[in-house]
């Protein structure tokens, strides 16, 4: 595969929401819509999801990915969308090296699916699923420190127009959802993390990100584990310069935000 020199793309963390956001896109289908009309057509994606959790560092490189529903008990006709984006081994191959070289282990999978957190999102941002996208594991007990290093290690991707993206939300704490709710006011203790969080990355305040759970307020609150948060730490290790491009809240205290490092 050729990629394109000297075209740098950004890193995104995109918060996906519950699966519905396929069917139900609300503010965040237009917002990265406008996002991907700003961008440069990626070559490639590289995604790190919260749905695919695992012990150590492991690389897609299945070449036809199914789209998985990893979810249970939604309308049938979500079950029928479908993400046929291909897969990209040459490029899962470069990703090990990168990892390696950095001195973190990693492996290829030939037979990993694309889980709901990369195809829901992609879904929005590139619909005709026409670009190769390639999934990285989340080590997830490891913690924010290894997403980092694993940003740090493959940041060099987008100077050869591979666009790489965390997958996950700003918060999430599923047991306190308000399901009926219909607008996008968010609850307190909800705003306040997703502030605190939003005032550290402006700080470049990295030291304090990664002692998010003791230091944020309501940390363990939004995030009973932290699986959904870690995302943003490798698309904060893939870039530096923070902007915000679409904030919100849905049901209650699901954060949406979109945040961009370049």
């Amino acid at each position: 595969m050729h990629y394109q020199e000297n075209t740098m793309q950004p890193s995104l963390f995109i918060s996906h929401g519950s699966p519905m956001l396929a069917l139900q896109p609300g503010a965040s289908g237009p917002a990265l819509a406008r996002i991907a009309a700003k961008l440069q057509r990626p070559d490639a994606i590289v995604v790190v999801s919260a749905h695919w959790e695992s012990e150590a560092l492991r690389v897609m490189s299945n070449p036809r990915p199914q789209t998985w529903h990893d979810f249970g008990g939604f309308p049938a006709e979500l079950y029928q969308v479908q993400y046929p984006a291909p897969g990209n081994p040459q490029l899962a191959e470069d990703i090990v090296q990168r990892l390696q070289a950095s001195g973190l282990a990693a492996t290829t999978d030939d037979r990993r699916p694309f889980d709901h957190g990369s195809w829901v999102p992609l879904s929005l941002l590139y619909p005709d699923a026409d670009i190769p996208v390639v999934q990285v594991s989340l080590p997830s007990r490891q913690g924010p420190g290894l997403q980092v290093r694993v940003g740090e290690a493959l940041a060099g991707l987008r100077e050869q127009n591979v666009l790489l993206i965390g997958s996950g939300s700003i918060t999430h704490n599923l047991g306190e959802l308000n399901w009926r709710s219909t607008g996008d006011e968010a609850a307190p203790w909800a705003l306040e993390f997703r502030d605190w969080m939003v005032e550290r990355l402006q700080e470049d305040d990295l030291t304090a990100l990664l002692d998010y759970r003791r230091q944020a307020p309501h940390a363990q609150r939004n995030h009973p584990s932290d699986e959904h948060l870690l995302p943003l730490f490798f698309a904060r290790g893939a870039g530096n310069a923070f902007a915000i491009e679409h904030q919100g809240f849905t049901l209650g205290a699901l954060g949406m935000d979109i945040y961009r490092f370049d």
